[in-house]
């Protein structure tokens, strides 16, 4: 007996029937989708997914009161630079890309800060310092997000600025109710960050960091929201708020300054793609990680996969593999374009992949790959996509890099200055060495996929150096593996650590392969035996948001991550 099983739209594949049923015997999806643990959200006239429900409420109450895609996308982001500080905010950078439906075109924005212009290698040598601290005033990078926001609404907004960040301040001055997962990272980035001047201010006014089901208020954030709204993009940069970052970070020995803030500029740039077995899958080039997910599907793209079967030794082992090499080219090659000769083409080609696939031992992990020889002629985040009734669309990503930034939080601003400038190599010979005015290598990066020239989902997996292996892995659960847009987030997911670092960490001992629950023993001493090491099934797996459009019926699928306290919704 056979059935259809409509997986994505237009699109029928042939099934065994209760093949699901019988594969799971924990099954309770009478829907017959194994690996969802809820059903995608449909909707005809806006969708928005954010990791934090009240966000997604907000972005939703944007576009019913006529905002773009990109409103909304501002909008939530304001709101969860509030409600989950943890990971994102104005302190930290921004990439996002955009679907414009009105001239069928896809254009990228690059809103990532540059290093002060103190910041050189020789300041770093002179005081003896051989790698850049995670924490404190060092690593702090010019924050890009506040001028990521402007330059997406000078282009694609219809409301006000008034208007979009109106929801997140009066939650600042009114308050709302931290969610689990977030409460559960506020004590986390307490113990390592709580510490620093201006933060117990801002994050533990009663005197600690607030619990789950809290009601937490951030009035100094609404009064930074409230100018940024009413003066512009100038006042973060050149403004009261600019002066009040100098005075600050002169008080504590940081290299950033306010002439640093008064440069700042985000980069428009063209997204790259290639093509996974009929889907144009596009990411933003280097100074960002993107394009290693990128590498990874091309090398996957020569084996089958969908034979292979969702969990089995044989995928595991062969995405772990070519994360491998995609990964060593990304600690070579990735960095500011601007200040090295990265090359995108030839490491996204379909012939540079047939070489490195041929490195892969289908019996064997490998404890270290080279990375490619060209012959050149010279860490946590949210992301957020929302779609609208006139079908715009947006993948964004925000951060402050490792949660919640340096732990610099300057007077009575309300937020953390990010820690980006901790991912520059203190290596003169290496592509990301340190450099005044410099964009550091950056882990964040959005997704979006094309069909025959259509726009069919826009999609992110946050978490540092599980974001390309995420990407990855979505994309192969939808085509080889037949999951729904919900199932593909949902599905026990591979991350792979250990692998060679853009700041000149080499790997020699093959990392370590960290498996969700839900992968059975057989297959993990498999793994083993193949000369993986494996570790704890509590590592960092990422959080996912997505939506889909269906051209056919006009309508959007929404999808959220189950990891993380988020919510897809439509209307």
């Amino acid at each position: 007996m056979k059935r259809f099983v409509w997986l994505i739209p237009g699109i029928f594949f042939l099934t065994p029937a209760v093949d699901v049923m019988a594969a799971d015997p924990g099954y309770d999806r009478v829907a017959g989708r194994a690996h969802a643990s809820r059903s995608e959200v449909i909707a005809p006239h806006g969708m928005a997914a954010t990791s934090q429900p009240l966000a997604t409420q907000i972005a939703l109450d944007i576009l019913k009161k006529g905002g773009s895609a990109v409103d909304a996308a501002i909008a939530a982001n304001a709101a969860l630079g509030l409600m989950e500080p943890t990971g994102c905010g104005i302190g930290g950078d921004l990439y996002a890309i955009v679907w414009d439906a009105g001239k069928r075109e896809l254009t990228g924005l690059n809103a990532s800060g540059r290093s002060p212009e103190a910041m050189t290698l020789e300041y770093f040598r002179d005081n003896g310092i051989d790698r850049i601290p995670p924490f404190g005033p060092l690593p702090v990078s010019v924050p890009g997000a506040v001028d990521g926001w402007f330059e997406l609404h000078a282009r694609y907004g219809r409301l006000p600025m008034t208007d979009i960040l109106a929801p997140a301040i009066r939650y600042a001055r009114e308050g709302f109710p931290v969610s689990e997962v977030i409460a559960y990272y506020f004590e986390r980035n307490k113990q390592r960050i709580g510490h620093y001047p201006g933060f117990a201010e801002t994050f533990m006014p009663g005197g600690d960091v607030p619990k789950k089901g809290e009601m937490f208020r951030n009035p100094r954030l609404a009064n930074t929201y409230e100018a940024i709204a009413e003066k512009g993009r100038d006042e973060f940069y050149k403004g009261d708020i600019a002066r009040a970052i100098d005075a600050y970070m002169t008080e504590q020995g940081g290299l950033l300054t306010y002439d640093d803030l008064a440069a700042h500029r985000s980069e428009w740039v063209t997204p790259v793609s290639s093509n996974y077995r009929g889907w144009d899958v596009y990411e933003l080039p280097p100074n960002g990680q993107g394009i290693a997910a990128l590498q990874i599907l091309n090398i996957l793209e020569g084996f089958d996969i969908a034979a292979m079967g969702f969990g089995s030794a044989d995928y595991i082992h062969t995405l772990v593999e070519a994360k491998k090499l995609a990964f060593e080219d990304r600690a070579k090659y990735y960095a500011d374009m601007d200040f090295a000769d990265v090359p995108v083409d030839w490491l996204i080609s379909k012939d540079y992949a047939d070489e490195r696939r041929a490195l892969i031992s289908a019996d064997k992990a490998a404890e270290s790959y080279p990375a490619g020889d060209r012959k050149l002629d010279a860490g946590d985040t949210i992301y957020l996509t929302v779609a609208d009734e006139d079908g715009n669309m947006v993948s964004l990503i925000q951060s402050n890099y490792r949660g919640m930034g340096s732990g610099m939080t300057p007077g009575e601003l309300g937020f953390v200055l990010q820690d980006r400038a901790e991912l520059f190599a203190l290596d003169e010979n290496h592509a990301n060495v340190v450099e005044g005015g410099k964009r550091p290598f950056q882990t964040i990066i959005p997704a979006f996929v094309m069909k025959d020239g259509e726009p069919l989902i826009s999609f992110g997996v946050m978490g540092g150096s599980m974001q390309p292996q995420g990407h990855a892995q979505i994309i192969v659960n939808m085509v080889d593996f037949g999951m729904n847009l919900q199932e593909a987030g949902d599905a026990a997911r591979i991350n792979h650590v250990g692998s060679s670092s853009p700041t000149g960490t080499t790997m020699s001992d093959g990392g370590v392969v960290h498996l969700e629950k839900g992968f059975s023993a057989e297959v993990r001493a498999e793994l083993e035996r193949r000369g993986h090491t494996l570790g704890p099934s509590n590592g960092s797996f990422g959080g996912y948001q997505a939506i889909m459009f269906d051209k056919s019926e006009g309508v959007y699928y929404g999808a959220s991550e189950v990891r993380k306290d988020g919510q897809a919704a439509g209307y």
